[in-house]
């Protein structure tokens, strides 16, 4: 049986002991039953790893002796996607637990012409986030940015390779070509309704390239997965 993963924003490499959070602690102590001696792993989401023992299985703050610690490097590999929020909040938060299991590293959610006006509430998001982190046993943590619009990410973009997946149909759209594993790349993917002519022509004058996903039309956090899923796996 793997040991659990939690997560602690804070650990202080130089401590032999960490004191957890309230809400770590019940998770560990009441609801997991973990006891004194027991073995847990924290991350910080930024590439620690602690491997930790339970020494006072203290369900509102339970103290861990830190065993050995492991630093992650961070992959030279930065995969970007930046993609419209949708009318239906739980689809995108959908794509954010998919995206964080595939190994995205950026998340930007795009603000463009045809973008269905939402709440945006980025601490449950980042929770969603956290969440699929640990679940799929990584130790760092995408990073999701504020709702940003169309117009900054073309003129703020400084990645190595630059893509725009739309609907409209055309000659110059090209399957992704494999990249080098140190390259960071960035995609955009557009709203319910698509990229607008204006903003496609935007793009491309700002160095993105028009690619297809595939012969089907896909939904936008369907998309952004796809995306997701073809980058990674890019050699």
């Amino acid at each position: 049986m793997s040991i659990p993963i939690f997560f602690s924003a804070t650990i202080d490499e130089q401590a032999d002991f960490i004191e957890l959070s309230d809400e770590t602690s019940k998770h560990i102590i009441q609801v997991l039953r973990k006891k004194q001696g027991d073995f847990i792993q924290l991350t910080n989401g930024r590439g620690l790893l602690v491997d930790a023992e339970i020494t006072d299985a203290n369900k509102k703050k339970c103290i861990v002796k830190k065993v050995s610690i492991t630093i992650t490097k961070k992959s030279d590999k930065q995969i970007i996607i930046a993609i419209s929020l949708v009318k239906n909040a739980n689809r995108f938060e959908w794509f954010l637990e998919k995206a964080t299991e595939i190994g995205v590293t950026n998340i930007i959610p795009l603000l463009c012409s045809r973008t269905e006006k939402q709440h945006f509430r980025k601490e449950r998001m980042d929770g969603i986030i956290m969440s699929a982190m640990l679940q799929s046993q990584q130790t760092w943590m995408p990073v999701l940015e504020d709702p940003t619009s169309l117009e900054i990410v073309l003129k703020n973009n400084i990645e190595s390779i630059k893509y725009i997946a739309h609907c409209e149909e055309g000659e110059d759209k090209v399957f992704m070509a494999p990249i080098a594993p140190s390259t960071s790349t960035i995609i955009l993917i557009g709203p319910e309704g698509d990229f607008t002519f204006e903003e496609i022509n935007k793009a491309m004058a700002s160095g993105f390239i028009p690619v297809s996903l595939g012969n089907t039309r896909l939904r936008t956090e369907t998309a952004g997965v796809v995306a997701a899923s073809l980058l990674m796996n890019l050699k």
